[in-house]
């Protein structure tokens, strides 16, 4: 019997084979690529934080190299990643952020150390990215080697400790803790502003904080021991031994 290739059931299932066959072809191209994509962008990820520490210009392997050697720990709290990193035997705090920019997400990661001769924390280094921002004008927070290394050095907080005067305006005023707005692209500078306002905000109380004063005391308490894996046994057995102590 001769298939009739006009008919209208010929066409619904040879279109259905076909779709069936590509989905499959797909598929499996897919997840034969994943581990390849999931380690570029594991890597890109590690290269936007040693761009952060004015670290650039590595290939692959050397930026691997590179993390391996000076980041030594993750933790998270507060809802925000920090890693901890040491150069020169300076250990270094370097800040996930994420925001919004004028058409889409932007992030980032920021570098802090102590800085004796502010007596307070200061910006190491600073890295941006975004989504979607317009080429040549928000695009340049990503783009602009020059734009980001005019954070290094500004003060973070105010003296004491209680504002974070970190920011990005229109007329610089006080270039000890003040930045530029990137031409063109004041929407998009005002979210790194807010951004940065945000991540450092939290520490100052200037953000609130969606913890209750026991999971706070917790989290201080791991900051204060430079920890973040311990269970939550010997994190009350910690916390009664100190009310204890203070009573």
């Amino acid at each position: 019997m001769k298939l009739n290739t006009n008919s209208n059931a010929y066409i619904i299932i040879y279109s259905a084979v076909l779709v069936v066959i590509v989905a499959f072809l797909l598929a499996f191209v897919y997840q034969a690529l994943k581990p390849m994509q999931d380690a570029n962008v594991a890597l890109d990820i590690k290269k936007q934080i040693l761009y952060s520490l004015n670290i650039r210009d590595l290939d692959g392997a050397e930026a691997e190299a590179k993390y391996a050697e000076l980041v030594n720990d993750t933790m998270d709290m507060m809802g925000q990643k920090i890693l901890m990193a040491e150069i020169n035997e300076e250990p270094i705090m370097i800040y996930e952020m994420k925001g919004m920019g004028l058409w889409g997400g932007i992030s980032g990661y920021m570098s802090v150390r102590f800085d004796p001769e502010k007596d307070g924390f200061s910006v190491y280094g600073a890295y941006f990215n975004h989504e979607s921002e317009t080429a040549g004008l928000g695009a340049e927070i990503k783009d602009s080697q020059e734009w980001q290394e005019k954070f290094i050095g500004k003060r973070i907080l105010d003296d004491e400790g209680k504002h974070v005067v970190l920011s990005v305006v229109k007329k610089v005023e006080d270039p000890e803790c003040q930045v530029d707005v990137v031409t063109g692209a004041t929407l998009t500078s005002n979210g790194v502003d807010e951004m940065i306002k945000r991540t450092f905000g939290l520490w100052t109380g200037e953000y609130d904080i969606d913890m209750d004063e026991g999971e706070l005391e917790k989290l201080m308490l791991k900051m204060a021991l430079g920890k973040d894996s311990i269970s939550d046994a010997e994190m009350e057995r910690m916390i009664k031994v100190k009310k204890v102590k203070e009573e």
